[in-house]
């Protein structure tokens, strides 16, 4: 069975959330990140950097979330075999792990990036449901995990975006995001 190590408030509810999505069983294997586990030579040998979210899938040991989240895509059948588009959804997923989570939340970038980020999202989100249309993605996981996570952390007003918020709304409503990363705002 699948091992996702992390802690209980770490991106590893990202991960957990996309698993669920997929109805993939799991063990998530809880780290004390205060007592320093994530650095104990246990951990180490699975991820040297002594970070989380990582996975041990069989022989393959994984760390950082977007090429979990992107092994995991493609390991059960959610990404076309096409070139163009694997590469549409490594963009979105390398998009929201380092523009999108910069731009918004490191504090210093967030009044110049929140608006070039969140516009055109909005726009994205007012003509269709989803990043990529009508179907419900790892794309979606990706972004939409560092959104949600911003009424969480952050508490910015987002009314400028109305169609962000109502895909946020949206996605909130999924049973296996409020099992994992809406379990973290109650």
């Amino acid at each position: 069975m699948l091992k996702l190590y992390g802690s209980l408030f770490s991106r590893a509810s990202i991960i957990k959330w996309y698993l669920e999505e997929l109805n993939v069983p799991y063990e998530f294997v809880n780290l004390d990140m205060k007592a320093g586990e994530h650095l104990k030579p246990d951990f180490l040998a699975i991820n040297p950097i002594g970070k989380v979210p990582a996975i041990v899938d069989g022989e393959l040991k994984l760390w950082e979330s977007g090429a979990i989240l992107l092994y995991l895509a493609q390991k059960y059948s959610q990404v076309s075999s096409s070139l163009e588009t694997q590469a549409t959804f490594y963009q979105w997923v390398l998009f929201a792990n380092s523009t999108l989570a910069t731009g918004i939340f490191i504090e210093t970038n967030r009044e110049k990036e929140m608006p070039r980020l969140l516009g055109p999202l909005n726009d994205i989100f007012s003509q269709q449901p989803f990043l990529l249309g009508d179907q419900f993605t790892v794309a979606d996981v990706a972004v939409g995990s560092i959104l949600s996570y911003i009424p969480i952390m952050l508490k910015l007003d987002l009314s400028n975006y109305p169609a962000v918020l109502n895909y946020m709304h949206n996605i909130s409503l999924r049973p296996a995001f409020q099992n994992t990363i809406g379990a973290r705002s109650n």
